[in-house]
């Protein structure tokens, strides 16, 4: 499905595999789900861990999507100093890449970072960022790594295609790079690349009419394109 498809849709086939798991467990269970914002607490509840869920996902719709009215060009992400590898910090790409236009960019702007990923970053040099497709088409070669380390691969670079007979990979947009990564690295792993120190925020700012956005605390929130949302409703009963 994707992570695009698959994050802010309320209930997928992902929650529907929990559920079905935890079905399995004969032991009464009880949920306390907290929605939090960065101004605290915006919700608690409690109940069966299906029925809290729910509450808290038609609340979260609320306070944790931001929709625009039209998808953007280029996006300067600001990832705050707690993200201190991209492994986190890639919440700055996808949780923007439904609000930005075919052929547009992403930039994840994080001087203090560098690092790809403190835990996993050998495997993720070796693999690189792709799209699904890319692995998909040669799941021989890929699946010996852990699906947790191909899926944020592909979460960080976002949709795209892959023609295995030319080896062609076309991603829907562009991701850089601007941190403490060094660019030879950036490149290595099918990224781009921009100094940090070239940025500077007030050109990128006041420029929205012009398709340019920047989020100074990016990674909180997912921003999607209004005239593209379907309404979040509650199918685990008709599932």
């Amino acid at each position: 499905m994707t992570n695009y498809k698959v994050i802010g849709a309320g209930y997928t086939p992902v929650r529907a595999i929990i559920d079905r798991a935890a079905s399995m467990i004969d032991t009464p269970a009880a949920c306390f789900i907290l929605v939090v914002t960065s101004a605290g607490v915006a919700g608690i509840y409690f109940g069966s861990p299906q029925e809290a869920w729910e509450s808290a996902a038609a609340l979260s719709a609320q306070k944790h999507i931001h929709y625009v009215p039209k998808p953007y060009r280029r996006v300067l992400s600001v990832m705050p100093l707690f993200y201190d590898d991209l492994w986190t910090a890639g919440k700055g790409m996808y949780k923007m890449e439904p609000a930005v236009a075919d052929a547009g960019e992403v930039v994840i702007f994080a001087p203090h970072i560098t690092e790809i990923s403190y835990t996993h970053g050998t495997s993720l040099d070796q693999i690189g960022y792709h799209c699904c497709e890319y692995f998909l088409a040669q799941w021989d070669k890929f699946k010996g790594y852990p699906g947790g380390i191909l899926a944020h691969s592909s979460h960080v670079k976002g949709l795209g295609t892959y023609d295995l007979p030319t080896a062609a990979e076309t991603p829907r947009i562009q991701v850089t790079l601007a941190t403490g990564i060094p660019e030879e690295r950036c490149r290595r792993v099918n990224l781009g690349y921009l100094d940090p120190a070239s940025v500077r925020r007030e050109e990128w700012e006041g420029r929205e009419d012009e398709g340019i956005l920047v989020v100074p605390r990016a990674g909180e929130m997912l921003y999607r394109v209004k005239e593209s949302v379907q309404p979040i409703v509650n199918k685990r009963n008709a599932a």
